[in-house]
């Protein structure tokens, strides 16, 4: 009998790679003498992608997490990504119960 899939919370952050344009981290950072703000470079913009994944561990919910951020979440030619743990949820959560 296989053991019962757990439920893991990842979170995703894409940011451009370095050295590749980032017109949105541009346009933050020349607007920041606006606000009085000063001290603040490079800044860079991304997104973040949460996500609850069932799998028997941790490691192999992180291995679907890794393929789906290099494969479907980011571009490898211009960004990177990190994948942050969140750590172990209900199994409701994976059925999207409550929520």
């Amino acid at each position: 009998m296989s053991e019962p899939a757990r439920a893991f919370r990842f979170a995703v952050n894409v940011t451009p790679k370095p050295g590749i344009l980032d017109p949105q981290g541009k346009a933050v950072e020349r607007s920041l003498p606006h606000l009085g703000i000063a001290g603040v470079t490079g800044v860079r913009v991304g997104r973040r992608v949460e996500m609850t994944v069932a799998a028997a561990d941790e490691a192999a919910a992180r291995a679907i997490v890794d393929r789906l951020a290099g494969e479907l979440l980011s571009n490898p030619l211009m960004e990177q990504f990190a994948v942050e743990p969140l750590g172990e949820t209900t199994a409701s959560a994976v059925a999207g119960v409550g929520g």
